[in-house]
C-alpha cells in the first residue's frame, strides 16, 4: 500500500520542473547533474551554506535526527522558502541505499518537513537501486548509470589532484580554479550527448593530469591527514565546516578516499550477502560483473595518476577489502560499515599516519566502525594518530578546530623527530 504522503514524479513533470539536489560533493554532483540534463531533467545543485541551514533543519525535523539529515532537510526547506523557486514546479531528490542506516529514512523526514510547511505537494524522488519507490518520470537505465559512473570517476580524479596540489601551490587558488574549469568543461561534454566513448574519457584523464602538472608548486614536507567517516560529513564542506580547507590552512595535506570506493563497497556488499546467506543467485550474477567493471575503471584512473611520475595513485580496492580482515567482519554493513575500518588501515598502510574520523554525534555505526575500531587499529599500526570528531548542530566549531590543531601539532612534532632520526642515520652511514 502506497504511503499517503507519497507524491509521484510523473513524466509530465520532466519538462518544466526544477529538481533540487543536496550538496555533498560539489564537483561530483555538478557532473552528475549534467548527465541528467542530457535526458531532459533540470537538476540544480544547492550550494547554500551558513548557520541558517542547520537552524532551518532543526525547525522542520526532530533535533535527535542525525546531523546529515538535519542539513539536507534544512537546505531543501531553505531553498523552497527563499522565494527563488516555485514550489509547484519544484521537486527534490535524495539518494537512498535501502540499508539499515537512518539515511534510509531521509525521504520520510523530508516529506514530514514539507507537510509541516504546507508543501506536501512537492515530489520527493528516491534515487535508489533498491526499487524502494516508483516514480514514472524518473528511472535509471544502464546508459544513465554508465554516464554517472564516468561523472563520479571524473569527480574523484579532480578531488584527488586538487588535494595533492592545493597545499603547495605558489599562486593560491590555482588548483581550485583549474578543477572548476574542468568541471564545467566535462559537464558540458557529459550534458551534450548520451553517447560517450570510453577512450575519450581516458584521454580526458591524461589531459587533466597534465594540466595539474603545470601548476607552479613550492613543495614542503606537509603532514598528510586522512579524512574518513560518515559519507555526508566526510565529503560535504557544509557538514564538516570545510575541513579540507582548514587542514590546508594549518599546513597539512588532506587525503580523502573517492566516492567510487563507496560505490564499490555497496556493490561488493551485495556479493557478500549472497555468499553468506546462500540466496539471491540473480543478485550475485548481476553484482559480480558490476564489481569487476567498476573496479577496472577505478584502476584506470589510478594508473594515469601513477604514470604521471608526479602524483600518487590509489591502493587497489581488492587490497582495501583485504585490510579489514581480522579486524571487522564484512557482514558489518550499516552505514560505511567495514569500509570505514579498511580506509583507516589503508591510509596508515600507505604512509598517511594522521586520520580524522568525522561522524555525526548520534551515528551508532560510525561510533562502532570508526571510533570503536581505533584501539585494534593502533595495535597493528602503533604509529597511527586517529582523532574522532563529532559534528552536530550543538557541537562547537572552535572545539573541533582546537582538537584538529592539537592533532596536527603532534603530527608535525613526530614528523620532525622522524626526519632528524633519518638525517642522523644517513650521516652515520656516510
Amino acid at each position: 500500500m502506497q504511503n499517503k504522503s507519497f507524491v509521484p514524479f510523473t513524466k509530465d513533470m520532466i519538462k518544466d520542473y526544477t529538481i533540487l539536489v543536496p550538496n555533498m560533493l560539489p564537483m561530483h554532483f555538478k557532473l552528475i547533474s549534467s548527465v541528467m540534463k542530457t535526458y531532459g531533467y533540470n537538476f540544480e545543485l544547492l550550494e547554500t551554506d551558513g548557520p541558517q541551514i542547520a537552524e532551518t533543519g532543526l525547525k522542520y525535523t526532530h533535533n535527535d535526527t542525525c546531523y546529515p539529515a538535519i542539513l539536507v532537510v534544512g537546505q531543501f526547506m531553505d531553498a523552497l522558502l527563499s522565494g527563488k523557486y516555485d514550489p509547484h514546479k519544484t521537486a527534490l531528490i535524495m539518494f537512498q541505499t535501502g540499508g539499515g542506516c537512518r539515511a534510509s529514512n531521509y525521504i520520510s523526514l523530508i516529506r514530514k518537513a514539507l507537510k509541516k510547511a504546507n508543501m506536501e505537494y512537492v515530489p520527493v524522488i528516491s534515487f535508489s537501486f533498491s526499487n524502494l519507490e516508483n516514480h514514472p518520470g524518473f528511472s535509471l537505465s544502464i546508459r544513465k548509470l554508465r554516464q554517472m559512473i564516468y561523472a563520479v570517476l571524473y569527480g574523484d580524479l579532480l578531488m584527488n589532484l586538487t588535494n595533492q596540489v592545493r597545499p603547495f601551490e605558489v599562486n593560491k587558488g590555482d588548483a581550485e580554479k583549474l578543477a572548476l574549469k574542468w568541471t564545467d568543461k566535462l559537464g558540458a561534454q557529459l550534458g551534450n550527448t548520451n553517447t560517450i566513448r570510453y577512450k575519450d574519457i581516458r584521454k580526458n584523464y591524461e589531459e587533466i593530469v597534465e594540466s595539474f602538472k603545470k601548476i607552479e608548486l613550492n613543495r614542503f614536507d606537509a603532514v598528510k591527514v586522512g579524512v574518513v567517516g560518515e559519507i555526508f560529513v566526510k565529503y560535504s564542506p557544509l557538514a564538516n565546516n570545510d575541513l579540507e580547507r582548514f587542514i590546508i590552512s594549518e599546513g597539512g595535506q588532506p587525503v580523502i578516499p573517492g566516492l567510487t570506493d563507496f560505490c564499490l563497497y555497496c556493490v561488493y556488499n551485495k556479493i557478500v550477502d549472497s555468499k553468506i546467506y546462500k540466496r539471491n543467485l540473480l543478485q550475485l550474477m548481476i553484482c559480480s560483473p558490476a564489481y569487476k567493471y567498476l573496479n577496472k575503471k577505478r584502476q584506470h584512473l589510478s594508473d594515469v595518476l601513477t604514470h604521471s611520475d608526479v602524483f600518487e595513485g590509489l591502493t587497489s580496492f581488492d587490497d582495501v577489502i583485504a585490510l579489514s580482515k581480522g579486524l571487522i567482519n564484512q557482514a558489518v554493513q550499516m552505514g560505511e560499515g567495514w569500509l570505514l575500518t579498511s580506509e583507516m588501515v589503508e591510509l596508515a598502510d600507505s604512509g598517511c599516519k594522521n586520520i580524522v574520523c568525522t561522524q555525526p554525534f548520534g551515528c551508532l555505526p560510525n561510533h562502532i566502525c570508526g571510533k570503536g575500531m581505533m584501539k585494534p587499529i593502533k595495535e597493528i599500526c602503533p604509529d597511527v594518530n586517529i582523532v574522532a570528531i563529532d559534528y552536530d548542530p550543538g557541537a562547537s566549531r572552535v572545539n573541533q578546530e582546537n582538537r584538529l590543531k592539537l592533532m596536527l601539532a603532534n603530527a608535525k612534532k613526530q614528523q620532525k623527530k622522524h626526519s632528524q632520526k633519518e638525517s642522523k642515520s644517513q650521516y652515520a652511514t656516510v
